[in-house]
């Protein structure tokens, strides 16, 4: 039976298909949303927002150890998980039930159940037809596995089955050190277990700048977490007491758990898209910079799309779609301007290129660099956090990245991001007032620096 047609149909509610979506009606424009799960998808669901509520945990676990340092008498009698996951929960709820009344203020038709793209500008949900003069693909990502190497949820797990654990367990192998493993370790770690990253490349959170991966592998290690880069994963098999690992050189570790966190996998398969004129590369829906998929009024967004599987991209890809087709000529997504977090303790941050990446495409000459100790801010002094600001920039030119390590860095990328959109010089952020003691502050002095005019040493 056909549906009723809509100006744009959406084929997935997470970050991007209900941006798209809520853009879209504000617009004007009818919109139908297809989602098979919950609206919301994997970041609200059991993504960014669950981790990250488990990552504020972990750091209240750590403040409660640490207390003394402060001159605050406390002590940590241990973690109850299952409060923890009802506070995670309860986060989740009230931002699921706040989005799912937006989308309905906005008049938005809500489809539930499975959909397949069975035209260009068709989607079938069990056996009903809804039509569309735009479809946007928006299916979004699942945990990568290995081969060979079989997920049960019980003692080898995704990053999905480690949300629903109830126990804190005693030892853990995770099997990548990128942004997700790298945050699992972390909380793991505050929690009290034994923490060991086998990654197989030669460094952790090997995206970003090579001195953000040493301070965080230094850091880890001051933790007690045992970092194994350059590690290939080679083989598993369960023991009376839980899994042992072998790597690369014969070496095994024995764990309670592995957690396999080795990237996300594009949701396609057996939806129709290649059916339907949609060109895929190794599951990835191929687009230009303008989300088209080459079939007139067929767009993607989202982690189907080559590039940053982050949340705020996909739905900085919706806004633009929403408006691309309500004729509002937007610029494109910028993938260097996303800027890239890992919540970590301590935490990661970055926009824009990488020393190497300029390099690579400027020359050797025609890139400086600064980096900014954390040591010489008196916030970070105070939070007993240690790291760095570092610029990047053409010489004699705009900051063409900023790269940042240390507690709550997280909270500066909005400013490095505005810094490296608005392609800006350090002469031009340098005399911006920042508020004195902030962690904010440590840009500015950055940019001080190389603007020429340091107020403290700088390395």
């Amino acid at each position: 039976m056909p549906g009723p047609d809509f100006d744009v149909l959406v084929l997935g509610a997470g970050s991007g298909g209900y941006a798209c979506a809520l853009r879209a009606a504000q617009l004007g424009l009818t919109v139908a949303l297809v989602e098979k799960d919950k609206v919301g998808g994997t970041c609200l669901h059991e993504g960014c927002i669950p981790t990250k509520a488990l990552l504020h945990a972990a750091e209240v676990a750590d403040s409660a150890r640490d207390a003394g340092q402060f001159g605050v008498r406390a002590t940590l009698e241990g973690i109850d998980v299952p409060a923890v996951n009802a506070y995670r929960d309860g986060v989740v709820s009230r931002l699921h039930k706040g989005l799912t009344g937006l989308v309905k203020s906005r008049g938005i038709t809500t489809v539930a159940g499975t959909g397949r793209l069975t035209g260009p500008h068709e989607v079938t949900v069990d056996g009903t037809a809804y039509t569309g003069r735009h479809v946007v693909l928006a299916s979004g990502s699942r945990p990568r596995v290995l081969p060979d190497l079989e997920v049960d949820g019980v003692r080898v797990l995704t990053s999905e089955d480690a949300l629903r654990l109830e126990h804190v367990p005693t030892s853990v192998v995770v099997l990548g050190g990128g942004v997700i493993g790298c945050e699992f370790a972390s909380v793991w770690r505050s929690f009290g277990a034994e923490v060991t990253i086998v990654e197989a490349l030669p460094r952790l959170v090997a995206g970003e700048e090579a001195a953000s991966s040493a301070a965080l592998q230094r850091a880890f290690r001051k933790r007690g977490i045992t970092v194994r880069t350059s590690t290939p994963f080679q083989s598993l098999k369960e023991t009376d007491d839980g899994v042992a690992v072998t790597v690369e050189g014969g070496d095994v570790i024995e764990a309670e758990l592995v957690l396999v966190a080795v990237g996300r996998a594009p949701v396609t398969e057996d939806l129709g898209y290649e059916e339907h004129g949609v060109t895929l590369d190794r599951g990835f829906v191929v687009t230009d910079e303008r989300c088209r998929t080459g079939v007139e009024g067929l767009w993607a967004v989202g982690d189907i799309v080559p590039g940053l599987q982050l949340a705020h991209r996909g739905f900085a890809q919706g806004l633009f779609v929403a408006e691309e087709i309500a004729g509002l000529d937007p610029a494109p997504v910028d993938e260097l301007a996303v800027p890239r977090v890992t919540y970590s303790h301590p935490e990661v941050a970055s926009v824009g290129l990488t020393e190497q990446q300029a390099v690579e495409r400027h020359g050797a000459d025609g890139v400086e660099t600064l980096t900014y100790d954390l040591g010489g801010n008196g916030k970070s002094q105070i939070l007993k956090t240690q790291g760095f600001v570092k610029l990047v920039r053409r010489t004699d030119g705009p900051v063409v990245g900023v790269h940042l390590v240390g507690e709550r860095v997280g909270e500066l990328i909005g400013e490095a991001q505005l810094i490296y959109g608005w392609e800006a010089h350090a002469e031009d952020v340098a005399p911006l007032v920042h508020a004195h003691p902030t962690q904010n502050e440590a840009l500015g002095e950055a940019h001080l620096a190389l603007a020429g005019k340091p107020l403290h040493a700088h390395g």
